[in-house]
C-alpha cells in the first residue's frame, strides 16, 4: 500500500509567474485592511480569524501501533504531548456570530523536537491551522489575489447583507444538490450554516510535507458527545454565542478528536498547488495518527481570552521541516502570517513568545 503513496521531494512544488511580487502585493493590501481594523477598534486583531470564541488546552497521544508509512516527523514515535488550541470565525474583523461564516480551530503541539521551519523560531511547537472546509475556494496565489477584495468587501458588508447572502448562497446549494449535482467549491464556501462548531471536521485545506510522503491534516469528532453535535444548529443565535456555547460544554464534558492525515497518491488528481480541489477519500482515506483529548475547564476565561487575542500566535510554518506547508497558498501564509503576528503583538505593546506547555496556558 505504501507504493501508492507519493513521495516528497522539492519538485513536487512548482511557484507561480510573479510569485514574490503577488505575495508582496498581498501582504501590503492585507496590512492596509487590518490597520484600517486598528483604527475602529484602538486595538490590534488578527487580519484572518479574528475573533475567538475559546481556547482549549489538552493532551495528544500518539499510539505506538501506527504503521511505518505513518511513523512521520512529529508521529515517528509513540508518546503524549501538551496541546493548545484556539477556536474562531476566519473573517479579519469581529462579526456577530449570527452571520455563517467558516470557524477555525488551531492546533500548536508543544515540546516538539527537530530542525526549524523559520530560522528565527526557537520554540519547540508544532502548528496544525484548520477550518470547517475541506478545500479553499481560491487555492492558489493569483486566485487568491483576485477573490482578496471580494472578500473584504463581504466582511465590511452591513451584517444584514452578509446574513441574507449566506441564506441564499445556501438555497443555491440545496438546489443544486437536489438535482444530483454538486456545488462548486466557492458556492459551498458561502453556504455556510450555524451548526454547532465542536462537532465539526476541521481540515489544513492546503497540503503539508508529511515526512517522506504529503498529506493534508484534519480533526474530527471521536467521542460521542462531540459526534451528536454534528450538524446540529445553535439554538439562540447572538452576537458572542459561539463563546457561551463552547464554554457552557467544557464546563463539564471533556471531548475527544481524531488527528488524521489523508495522504497524497497522485499529484495530478491530488495537487499541492491547488487548494480548491478537493482530495478524493475513496481513493486515499483519512488515517488516524493521534487522539486529541480535552478534559473540562474554562475555555474562555478573561485571563485566557486576553491570552489568546494578544500573546498567542499561530501560524502554519511554526514547526519541524518533517511538516512543511507545500502550495502557492502556503508558501504566502509563510509572509503573512508573520507580518500580522508581528505588527499585532507591536501595536498592543505586547511580547511575542511561544508557550512551552500547558501550564504556561491562563486558566
Amino acid at each position: 500500500m505504501t507504493d501508492s503513496y507519493v513521495r516528497y521531494s522539492p519538485e513536487v512544488e512548482v511557484p507561480v509567474e510573479d510569485e514574490a511580487r503577488l505575495i508582496a502585493e498581498i501582504t501590503d493590501q492585507m496590512s492596509e485592511t487590518n490597520l484600517e481594523a486598528f483604527e475602529r477598534h484602538r486595538h490590534a486583531i488578527r487580519d484572518a480569524h479574528a475573533k475567538s470564541h475559546g481556547v482549549l488546552t489538552g493532551t495528544l497521544t500518539i499510539p505506538a501501533d501506527l504503521p511505518a508509512h505513518l511513523r512521520q516527523g512529529v508521529f515517528a514515535q509513540p508518546g503524549e504531548y501538551d496541546v493548545v488550541a484556539r477556536i474562531s470565525s476566519a473573517p479579519g474583523d469581529i462579526h456577530s456570530d449570527e452571520i455563517p461564516q467558516p470557524r477555525g480551530f488551531a492546533l500548536k503541539i508543544m515540546g516538539v523536537e527537530g530542525n526549524r521551519l523559520l530560522k528565527r523560531d526557537d520554540s519547540h511547537s508544532q502548528d496544525f491551522l484548520m477550518v470547517n472546509l475541506p478545500v479553499l475556494p481560491f487555492g492558489d496565489i493569483p486566485k487568491y489575489k483576485q477573490m482578496l477584495g471580494l472578500l473584504e468587501k463581504r466582511a465590511q458588508a452591513p451584517e444584514r447583507v452578509q446574513r441574507f447572502g449566506a441564506a441564499v448562497a445556501r438555497g443555491l446549494e440545496n438546489a443544486i444538490e437536489a438535482v444530483g449535482a454538486t456545488p462548486g467549491v466557492t458556492l459551498q464556501g458561502l453556504a455556510l450554516s450555524n451548526d454547532n462548531l465542536l462537532g465539526e471536521t476541521f481540515f489544513t485545506q492546503g497540503a503539508l510535507r508529511f515526512g517522506d510522503y504529503i498529506g493534508k491534516v484534519s480533526l474530527a469528532p471521536r467521542s460521542e458527545n462531540v459526534r451528536a453535535l454534528t450538524g446540529q444548529p445553535i439554538e439562540d443565535m447572538s452576537y458572542s454565542r459561539i463563546e457561551e456555547v463552547v464554554r457552557d460544554f467544557f464546563r463539564d464534558n471533556e471531548a475527544v478528536y481524531d488527528l488524521r492525515v489523508q495522504l497524497c497518491t497522485d499529484l495530478d488528481e491530488m495537487p499541492v498547488e491547488d487548494a480548491a480541489i478537493l482530495w478524493d477519500e475513496e481513493k486515499s482515506p483519512q488515517q488516524v495518527i493521534g487522539t486529541v483529548r480535552f478534559a473540562p475547564q474554562d475555555s474562555f476565561s478573561d485571563a485566557r481570552r486576553v491570552y489568546a487575542d494578544d500573546v498567542l500566535s499561530f501560524n502554519p510554518w511554526q514547526g519541524i521541516t518533517a511538516h512543511q506547508p507545500l502550495g502557492s497558498i502556503m508558501r504566502i501564509r509563510r509572509t503573512v502570517y508573520d507580518v500580522s503576528s508581528d505588527r499585532r503583538h507591536r501595536l498592543n505593546a505586547v511580547t511575542r513568545t511561544e508557550p512551552a506547555s500547558a501550564a504556561d496556558i491562563p486558566a
